[in-house]
């Protein structure tokens, strides 16, 4: 605004309040979660009056990365860390374990923002999916197909046929179909069978590639799952070691990177500062936040779901996290400084996958020769601590363990009619892939318009503004 409006000038303003910043916003977003700084940043770029909140003294809510110091406080109560683990600003522990996938959803948006000036990015070292109790390197390729202990001799041959046939494949060209039906006339689980994939393939190939978090995929379009494959092999491709990136520094400068490119747009953003209330009409429709005595109004009210009243959002489960430091890389990963993975569900007979995020000092997440582990999964039974056994099994002697269960939220209702454009929980996988696809949901309701996605994630376009 170029100048500043007195109270009196809002005749919206509730008797005995001031405005909050300058009073009037295109939206109001609450938390900086990765979802919600994507979300002020894009609305900003495209000239939106945006005010930004959060209650609390740092950026990234739940997708934050917290020094040794601070997940003290977090977990123990502001207990002292040992030194035998080093300095605490030396540590950027996430709180939500998440890889980018290389050409995935995130890195275009990334890319459409311009936000990747203000990162830096370092490939993740391996890919692994649990057999036999040892990690086992996914195979993405032909020759890797063959090389693998995944599999016997004769599936090791099915399995490349497979990877040869998706390789090649072309919805447009009929002579690269299958039996005569392209993808979009078969379900997944009849592609498989064409080939003869055993259960253990279909497993691996299900969970540790196409990134399902359970087994509905098999009864849908082959066509879903298979260009889920398609971009973990071209990612894979592009970097060779595994088809994840991580940035430098850890996942806590995504959101603050989000929220630098809405500032520099003329965002305006307040850490903690808490929201009181969220203020609705007669008609049920939500018009501004109160915090205090201070109220700030906007047709849009997006944010978190623990800034919203309880009945907007339903639990759908829960999800436990136990975030390990660890003194040496994890057994059967090749000492990779970095990996991901995948238990799947079928190998330790449970409905959900377990999944293992690993990092260390490469990342400059920890102090040298040290290293983070992050196992999480959703809970199954009363005893969500034992449902992680599998996973941290793997981890041999940990130093520190900071165990969680959270409770995983989702909004009632799209927002159309409230006016409440409501994010979902971060969910239990150790990859970007569906938060991702909320953003681009949220997106399209606040906007009224698709994100444009065409932009490659190949590009190294990096235009000034």
């Amino acid at each position: 605004m170029s100048e500043e409006k007195s109270s009196a000038n809002f005749d919206w303003l509730p008797e005995g309040c001031e405005p909050l910043a300058d009073g009037e916003y295109d939206a109001i977003i609450m938390g900086t979660g990765l979802t919600e700084c994507i979300i002020s940043g894009l609305l900003s770029v495209k000239g939106k009056r945006v005010l930004h909140v959060d209650k609390n003294n740092y950026y990234g809510s739940d997708t934050a990365s917290l020094s040794l110091s601070n997940l003290y406080q977090k977990f123990r109560g502001g207990e002292e860390p040992p030194q035998s683990l080093g300095h605490s600003r030396d540590w950027n522990v996430d709180l939500v374990p998440k890889f980018i996938m290389a050409c995935g959803d995130l890195v275009k948006i990334l890319l459409h923002a311009k936000v990747t000036r203000y990162l830096e990015f370092k490939s993740v070292d391996g890919s692994y999916v649990l057999k036999d109790n040892k990690p086992q390197k996914v195979p993405a390729t032909g020759q890797e197909a063959l090389n693998s202990s995944l599999m016997g001799f004769f599936e090791k041959r099915k399995f490349r046929n497979f990877l040869l046939f998706l390789q090649a494949y072309d919805k447009s060209n009929p002579s690269t179909w299958r039996n005569g039906k392209n993808l979009d006339q078969m379900t997944m689980r009849e592609l498989f069978e064409d080939f003869g994939l055993d259960a253990n393939t279909q497993s691996f190939t299900g969970h540790a590639m196409a990134l399902q978090t359970d087994d509905d995929y098999l009864n849908k379009r082959a066509s879903y799952a298979c260009e889920c494959i398609q971009l973990y092999v071209y990612s894979l491709e592009r970097y060779g070691k595994s088809p994840y990136i991580y940035p430098i520094y850890g996942l806590g400068g995504l959101p603050e990177g989000f929220s630098r490119l809405c500032a520099i747009h003329g965002g305006t953003f307040m850490l903690n500062k808490g929201v009181d209330e969220v203020l609705f009409d007669e008609q049920g429709k939500a018009w501004g936040i109160k915090t205090g005595n201070e109220v700030a109004k906007a047709p849009q009210i997006i944010g978190e779901p623990s800034y919203f009243p309880p009945t907007k959002c339903e639990a759908t489960g829960q999800v436990v996290r136990s975030i390990c430091l660890l003194n040496h890389p994890v057994p059967g990963t090749d000492n990779s400084e970095s990996a991901q993975i995948i238990i799947p569900a079928r190998e330790v007979r449970r409905r959900n996958d377990i999944y293992v995020a690993v990092v260390s000092s490469s990342h400059m997440v920890a102090s040298r020769g040290m290293y983070i582990a992050i196992v999480s999964t959703t809970v199954e039974t009363s005893n969500p601590m034992a449902e992680l056994n599998p996973g941290i099994a793997l981890l041999g002697n940990i130093m520190e363990r900071f165990d969680s269960v959270s409770t995983l939220l989702t909004p009632v209702a799209d927002g159309t009619r409230d006016k409440c454009y409501i994010s979902k929980s971060y969910d239990a996988t150790s990859h970007f892939e569906t938060a991702a696809n909320d953003v681009l949901s949220l997106y399209e309701r606040i906007t009224g318009e698709q994100l444009d996605m065409t932009i490659s994630a190949d590009t190294t376009q990096d235009d000034e503004y």
